[in-house]
């Protein structure tokens, strides 16, 4: 078996509306450090407060899976993560749809090792296969590129890339000073003043998961100038030429709804539903609250989330009187306790004929995301209730955009744990051979019904075969351990990992029934972990999501939204209409000591230009 290093797939592209390009779904094995921010806190409320791709309830069960590892131990959902360690994780990844308009590389100077490109909207960073730098290596032959600057996902324009690390250290120096000279064009919304424009206000970024910043007296400093370069009566729109002298993270897009003209199709800044009748003109208050709300349903939703609880809530009954458990053998599904109708359960405090008494259930603990107290973690300044208003109703709006697939996540209820099927991630390296920021491998193995079995050295040479829970449809899930790295605040050491090895295939039937995994164990303190029992009756779970399929094939186009993957059981939804992955804002020239490099104006820069709005 060859390990295949994940940048080295053949990402497959599958069908797709005209104007998008999309790419097949496919499992993918990272590594990351402990950052500052998640030192103490338990692994789960790490995981649902820095991502929400995902329901809570799914958050759990993908941990209680075992595809996750810290220093090479399998970890739970209850793992309290300290400095220094390293977490494994296998994701099965739904690359977002992006523009099929092309990347354009403008300039080669192959004596200075460096290019120039023109960047479409919606060209992302995170990913592997629809990423800038992936599309120049693949489809433009360049071995390697080193990116000195970066540009939003949704703005478009141009980027000085070197080809060497020399070259990129020095462009990189020169952003740093400040010493190149940048020119942006946007459409905003109203007439803007024929005079300059110089806005200096201070910029702070409050909430990561939704990319948000806001004008605020801690922020950094910022400044830009701006001028008209013309004014559209029939759009009531003007088109108006940018230059930032700082870098700050969405700078202009802020800068100009402080002044009360945002760019007209930004979907985050320039919506009265999100910000009010103002629009964000003038800035937020700042005074500092501590009013939250736990997450609510669509109201199209309420109805079900009611009778079957919610997949954004781990506790399907908080603090329920149940009455003391009878004796072993009544239940059912394989329970040892029996389950008492509700007409039958006594009431707090009241006495059996037994003697016992009728206790409460001691309520489950909270995490911040069930009570909205999520908002505001990573803000480094306490939130206004202004802000915190802002913040939910991007939330939300998101999830509409998604058709809500976050509270209709439930499908993985009545699935076996998730599995990279015949897929095995390799363990790594001793650690003095390690390179810093390598990552993780696969292995392809393909023969079902083979049980591979990861080992590691112990001390004395002997190996020691890793833990990992039995995964919920009875095959077992062997994990290659890590050797530990220690990286000081953070710090990637090494970022090889070793994690999954699947054992067989996977093919669960809808109807399998939840059974319970194996008890993992907290590797911080070696004890047992309890596992709970399955929440819902299968009657319940499968009455919640009768009305959903699974999509015949994968790779194929996507219409309805009553679908979900049959790997991971993501709910997906219809793909986005090509002119919302952009905003009207394009990076139109660089000034650097390389040289002054620009490219055309945007097509929606032109006079009179008209767009649906709808």
């Amino acid at each position: 078996m060859t390990p295949q290093h994940p940048d080295d797939w053949k990402a497959k592209e599958i069908p797709a509306p005209p104007g998008l390009k999309k790419i097949a779904p496919y499992w993918y094995p990272y590594t990351t450090m402990t950052k500052m921010r998640w030192i103490g806190r338990e692994l789960l409320e790490v995981v649902s407060t820095e991502f929400r791709d995902r329901s809570m309830e799914y958050y759990r069960y993908a941990l209680e899976s075992g595809v996750t590892t810290v220093n090479g131990q399998v970890a739970s959902p209850t793992t309290k993560l300290r400095d220094g360690d390293r977490i494994e994780n296998v994701v099965h990844r739904h690359e977002p749809p992006v523009t099929s308009t092309p990347v354009k590389v403008l300039y080669h100077d192959e004596e200075r090792d460096f290019i120039v490109v023109d960047k479409p909207g919606s060209i992302v960073r995170r990913y592997f296969k629809n990423t800038l730098i992936e599309i120049l290596v693949t489809d433009f032959g360049f071995k390697k590129v080193y990116p000195a600057n970066r540009l939003d996902r949704l703005t478009s324009g141009l980027m000085i890339i070197p080809l060497s690390p020399q070259r990129a250290r020095l462009l990189t120096e020169e952003f740093t000073a400040g010493t190149v000279k940048k020119e942006y064009v946007a459409r905003v919304r109203g007439k803007f003043p024929e005079e300059e424009l110089v806005c200096e206000q201070p910029l702070l970024t409050v909430d990561r998961q939704m990319g948000l910043n806001i004008v605020h007296p801690e922020g950094k400093p910022a400044k830009t100038v701006f001028n008209l370069i013309r004014y559209d009566l029939n759009t009531d729109t003007s088109v108006v030429k940018c230059e930032p002298h700082t870098g700050r993270s969405h700078q202009l897009r802020v800068h100009l709804q402080y002044l009360g003209y945002p760019i007209a199709n930004d979907p985050v800044y320039s919506d009265k539903k999100i910000w009010g009748e103002k629009v964000g003109r003038g800035g937020v208050d700042t005074t500092p609250s501590d009013e939250r709300s736990a997450p609510a349903a669509p109201p199209h939703l309420q109805a079900l989330t009611e009778e079957h609880g919610s997949p954004e809530s781990l506790a399907k009954d908080n603090g329920a009187p149940h009455p003391p458990s009878p004796p072993a053998g009544n239940g059912r599904n394989g329970d040892e306790t029996a389950t008492t109708p509700p007409s039958e359960v006594p009431s707090i405090g009241q006495s059996l004929t037994n003697g016992d008494t009728v206790k409460r259930t001691p309520k489950p603990k909270l995490l911040p995301r069930e009570t909205g107290e999520d908002i505001g973690m990573g803000s480094p300044v306490p939130l206004s209730a202004e802000a915190v208003g802002v913040i939910t109703r991007l939330r939300n709006m998101k999830d509409e955009d998604e058709d809500w697939s976050r509270w209709r996540d439930v499908v993985f209820r009545v699935k076996g744990a998730l599995n990279p099927h015949s897929l095995v991630v390799t363990p790594p390296p001793l650690q003095n051979r390690r390179k810093r920021g390598g990552k993780a491998t696969f292995v392809n193995n393909s023969s079902k019904n083979t049980k591979t079995t990861g080992v590691d050295a112990n001390a004395n040479g002997e190996s020691t075969p890793p833990t990992a829970p039995r995964d919920c449809g009875g095959r077992e899930s062997t994990l290659t351990p890590s050797s530990s790295v220690a990286g000081g605040n953070g710090t990637e050491t090494g970022t090889e990992s070793g994690t999954l090895v699947s054992s067989s295939n996977t093919d669960t039937s809808l109807l399998a029934g939840p059974e319970v995994p194996s008890t993992p164990t907290d590797s911080n303190t070696a004890t047992e972990i309890t596992t709970p029992h399955p929440q819902y009756t299968q009657e319940e779970i499968v009455s919640k999501i009768n009305a959903m399929e699974p999509t015949p094939d994968i790779n194929s186009l996507i219409q309805s939204d009553n679908t979900y993957c049959p790997e991971c059981y993501l709910p997906l939804h219809p793909d986005p209409k090509p002119e919302k992955l952009y905003i009207f804002l394009h990076a139109r020239k660089y000034t650097t000591s390389l040289g002054a490099y620009e490219t055309d104006m945007p097509e929606w820069a032109a006079e009179g230009w008209t767009w649906d709005q709808s």
